[in-house]
């Protein structure tokens, strides 16, 4: 059965695990992540990783900001991890994106390299994207506050460090540049879509002002 679950066999379970409208801002996020955890489901020489966990949860938390209802979303993520035959763990996932996190804190660059050569791609085994995201979430984490020119530096040291841990490097930076561009762009829009709930409900409440003093009249 699990080799025979077609793409549209996980749309299907995804919609029956989360049957809410998913606005159109967000649809785009859910159908791609679909789409790749079926495959990477499917992939004989893929196993679930500590890269690949906090990777995909950093992924997730990226491009929900803003969603409405916010209750929903740990639905949402459940729903996109239990959807492929295989299934996505998704308590665990959290569980061990939270304490790798945590553990990164406060951890300098080297401590951290000889921490993170314990989480190396095993030989053999499949490249996600979302390994490469993990390693620059972990970089970050250690770097707690890191402005807009410590990123850059932060996607530097992944790709130096993507060798001793055995991701392709030029995969890994192609990657983060992509990933680092389309989260830009989700925060703009974001904040598109919250400036114009926000005029909205600013337009209302003067013409309820304008009705309440007209009917005063």
């Amino acid at each position: 059965m699990a080799a025979s679950q077609t793409i549209a066999d996980s749309k299907r379970a995804f919609h029956q695990a989360f049957p809410h409208v998913i606005a159109p801002l967000y649809r785009r996020l859910a159908d791609e992540l679909l789409v790749e955890l079926h495959l990477l489901s499917h992939q004989s020489r893929f196993e679930i990783n500590e890269l690949f966990s906090v990777g995909l949860c950093t992924v997730f938390d990226t491009f929900t900001k803003g969603y409405r209802p916010e209750a929903q979303t740990d639905a949402l993520f459940s729903a996109l991890c239990s959807s492929n035959s295989n299934g996505f763990d998704a308590a665990k996932l959290r569980k061990t994106n939270a304490s790798l996190v945590d553990q990164a804190k406060g951890k300098d660059l080297e401590s951290l390299k000889s921490w993170l050569s314990s989480y190396s791609l095993k030989e053999g085994s499949h490249y996600s994207r979302l390994m490469a995201v993990g390693l620059m979430s972990l970089l970050k984490a250690a770097a707690a506050d890191a402005t807009s020119s410590e990123t850059e530096a932060i996607v530097k040291q992944s790709k130096e460090l993507a060798v001793s841990l055995g991701l392709p490097t030029d995969r890994v930076e192609k990657d983060l540049m992509l990933f680092g561009s389309n989260s830009e762009r989700m925060d703009q829009a974001v904040e598109l879509v919250e400036e114009t709930i926000a005029a909205e409900k600013r337009k209302k409440e003067r013409r309820l002002e304008e009705q309440a003093q007209r009917t005063s009249n």
